[in-house]
């Protein structure tokens, strides 16, 4: 969620003339990383008409046309994962068929480490948010001086993109960290139960005591849309012959129905970690495994090295995933309610984004 700026920037100031490359910077004033202090180092290599903070939607729809009525190449997020793929929802929304600047090429985007799970943040090594990580970022991306830049697709999710999206237990996992953070992560325990360590407290000490005493696997049916599919092997290769459009991929009982097309899900987790090997495509991932199996390889499940016959894995463009119950749906990270029955597709269009592998840190 955009939040509100700390100081007005008035969106009508035209960029001055520079021969650097022109890089925005668009900050969720709001997110816990994105202090005065970040603010004044960034207002430091940044010029003044250049950034921009944001606490609405509102705002970050004026920001985007903003980007875009100046032509910005590149335009740097900062506010985590929610913040980046909201302002990136509202920028394909800009230069859509309906949109405001249709037809218009959507800039090629950055991301500051300044969020929680920081998924894409992984993706593409940017720094962290110590010493001068996210400043020298910034620098090289406006000195023209990033390794690389890599495209990457979406999925697109009831009209929404998102880099990942799932039912069941991930959806309860989200839950239950959001309720150790909420609930236990305070005083001396903050530093510890709002990251990665909260994550894993809420997976060894909630959901898998949890689904221990309650019901874990749900039947479950997974229809292939539009396009041939194809399984996946524990070493990333696809296996067999392509699956035919409207087959059926799945059916049984599993834990969880996911879908990626990136590798992290944040904090480091590999949740999908041949998503990117074929572009164009989402992994599809179901889990047949026990909570009990969960935990005790919890540490290769973490870094993508857990093969399990249980864990079947899918290329594909397109599926409906239809559950005999409601299921915990979480999309893009964020707690979706329940659902039963979920459409996921990969997005018609892909962005581009800075990469940094390789880069100064």
């Amino acid at each position: 969620m955009m939040v509100q700026p700390l100081r007005s920037p008035d969106l009508r100031r035209a960029p001055a003339a520079e021969s650097e490359p022109k890089v925005a910077v668009m900050l969720n004033a709001n997110a816990r990383k994105v202090d005065a202090r970040v603010v004044k180092m960034l207002s430091h290599v940044v010029p003044e008409q250049d950034l921009f903070l944001s606490r609405s939607e509102l705002d970050a729809r004026r920001i985007a046309q903003t980007v875009l009525e100046r032509g910005y190449p590149t335009v740097f997020t900062g506010g985590g994962d929610g913040t980046f793929m909201g302002f990136v929802n509202e920028v394909l929304q800009q230069v859509g068929p309906r949109g405001r600047f249709a037809g218009q090429q959507a800039p090629r985007f950055g991301i500051l480490k300044l969020g929680t799970g920081n998924g894409i943040a992984a993706h593409v090594n940017a720094s962290g948010a110590r010493g001068d990580g996210i400043l020298n970022d910034v620098l090289r991306a406006r000195a023209g001086e990033v390794p690389g830049h890599r495209a990457m697709d979406l999925l697109l999710v009831d009209g929404q993109r998102a880099p990942f999206a799932g039912l069941g237990v991930d959806g309860k996992i989200l839950n239950d960290y959001i309720w150790v953070k909420e609930s236990l992560g305070k005083g001396m325990l903050k530093s510890v139960l709002t990251g990665g360590g909260g994550y894993f407290s809420a997976v060894a000490f909630k959901t898998v005591p949890y689904y221990l005493t309650g019901s874990v696997q749900v039947e479950c049916e997974v229809i292939n849309g539009a396009s041939e599919a194809y399984r996946i092997g524990p070493d990333g290769r696809e296996m067999g012959e392509p699956l035919a459009p409207g087959a059926v991929l799945f059916r049984g009982e599993v834990m969880m129905a996911a879908a990626g097309t990136m590798p992290y899900y944040g904090y480091g987790f590999r949740m999908f970690p041949h998503a990117s090997s074929r572009r164009g495509f989402m992994q599809l991932r179901l889990g047949q495994v026990t909570p009990t199996q969960v935990l005790t390889n919890l540490h290769k499940l973490w870094n993508g090295r857990w093969n399990h016959e249980g864990i079947h894995d899918f290329h594909t463009q397109g599926a409906t995933i239809r559950f005999n119950r409601p299921m915990p749906f979480q999309v893009g990270g964020d707690a979706a309610g329940y659902r039963d029955v979920v459409s996921l597709a990969v997005a018609p269009e892909s962005i581009e984004l800075l990469d940094f592998h390789g880069a100064m840190q």
